[in-house]
């Protein structure tokens, strides 16, 4: 059709996130974001395509390193960025632009790509699968209590500047990144995304406030950034708070935490989303029903180079199964792979031994993080068992210790 697809170049940037904007319903984003997004955009991992003088799609990656099961923390490709102009779609612009993303990865040495779909029905086709899921809650506090454990009582809460606390903050996440696969470790930058408060998306909102949990030597022992919407009716205050982020390296200040957003005056809900699966607040809520749960994709994965993948995490119990894997978009993936794994460490290499399981890239890269299981693919009839007993096995061996998670989006 004539398009021509290449990498963005820095001056082209306006027009290009304007393509983005369009593509996403035309709302501009509010200046402080936008400042941010140019900011972190990565020109050399942007790309663009055009029809003319006219940018008609859009994509880009961010040099991620993700925890995985074991605490490791690997290169992932984070894309970002993709849409289409509504005047070219299903001409195969996305198409050439996953084609060309996924090959760029690949030769950059990325074992991985991960994403947040505005449309989840997009991206199984390019080899994604879904590798962990998010958390929404919105609790009736004039109903529900925060149970607290011991030691609670002792920590101090105490309101802070945003700004002020952010080193504090970003050592509690830190602190946090290994021992929660999904989570990115914090680049350069990103810490700013916790920060934006644009007066024009607040919609009557307080502006961001930030409380900090500490213990009795004044440690930093957790955070809490949140805004409350100050509401009134005929009756009294309904006033609501909104939690943005709330992470700790305690039990004790994590509920203290919880019990402080959920006790603050003339507010009556708490909402929360971007919580991970199993959030510990789950059995800290006297009544998990009047918590309104609901749980949602959050984070797509892509095995972009399968050995190197499988080798970069670790598995819960010993495993030597024959995977052999079918990947139409990453051909080089396909195949039948050897994977290894014990107290001595872990190989995934080709082999040409018989099959234990069958499955696809986009499966095996839904149980990566441990979100998923394949005995539960398997039920759904997306992994084949060719061996007995090997589903069992290596379906407690990819199973993770706790739900993977990413705290924000990108």
């Amino acid at each position: 059709m004539g398009h021509e697809l290449r990498v963005l170049r820095a001056e082209e940037w306006d027009v290009w996130f304007r393509q983005l904007e369009l593509a996403f319903g035309g709302a501009p984003e509010p200046a402080e974001g936008r400042e941010l997004y140019r900011d972190l955009t990565e020109i050399d991992r942007s790309l663009a395509v055009w029809d003319g003088d006219d940018c008609v799609g859009s994509a880009s990656a961010f040099s991620f390193r993700m925890a995985v099961p074991g605490g490791a923390v690997v290169p992932a490709a984070g894309v970002t960025m993709v849409g289409v102009a509504p005047t070219h779609r299903r001409r195969g612009v996305l198409t050439s632009m996953m084609r060309r993303q996924l090959d760029d990865v690949r030769a950059g040495g990325e074992p991985l790509a991960v994403l947040t779909a505005s449309d989840p029905a997009i991206y199984p086709r390019f080899g994604y699968g879904i590798g962990a899921y998010g958390l929404s809650m919105e609790i009736d506090t004039t109903r529900v209590r925060v149970s607290v454990p011991p030691g609670a009582d002792a920590v101090r809460m105490r309101l802070v500047d945003p700004l002020e606390a952010l080193p504090a903050c970003e050592r509690v996440y830190a602190a946090l990144v290994p021992g929660r696969p999904g989570m990115p470790a914090r680049q350069p930058g990103w810490e700013r995304q916790g920060l934006l408060d644009p007066v024009s998306e607040r919609g009557g909102k307080a502006p961001l406030a930030c409380v900090l949990a500490e213990g009795p030597d004044g440690e930093v022992l957790g955070y809490a950034r949140y805004q409350v919407n100050p509401e009134w009716e005929r009756k009294g205050s309904a006033g609501s708070v909104e939690v943005l982020q709330l992470d700790a390296v305690d039990p004790a200040a994590y509920a203290a935490l919880w019990r402080y957003v959920c006790g603050i005056d003339l507010t009556w809900t708490v909402r929360a989303h971007r919580r991970p699966a199993d959030d510990p607040v789950l059995h800290l809520v006297t009544d998990v029903r009047r918590s309104q749960l609901l749980l949602r994709d959050a984070l797509h994965v892509r095995l972009v180079e399968l050995g190197a993948a499988l080798e970069a995490r670790s598995y819960g119990v010993p495993v030597d199964v024959v995977l052999d894997v079918a990947d139409e978009f990453c051909p080089w993936n396909g195949g039948r792979w050897r994977l290894s794994a014990d107290a001595s460490g872990v190989s995934c290499v080709r082999t040409g031994d018989p099959a234990d399981l069958a499955l696809s890239a986009r499966d095996l890269a839904a149980v990566y993080l441990g979100g998923n299981s394949l005995l539960s693919l398997a039920a759904a009839g997306r992994v084949r068992e060719l061996r007995p007993g090997a589903l069992a096995v290596a379906s407690r061996a990819f199973a993770g210790d706790v739900a993977p998670w990413l705290p924000h989006g990108f």
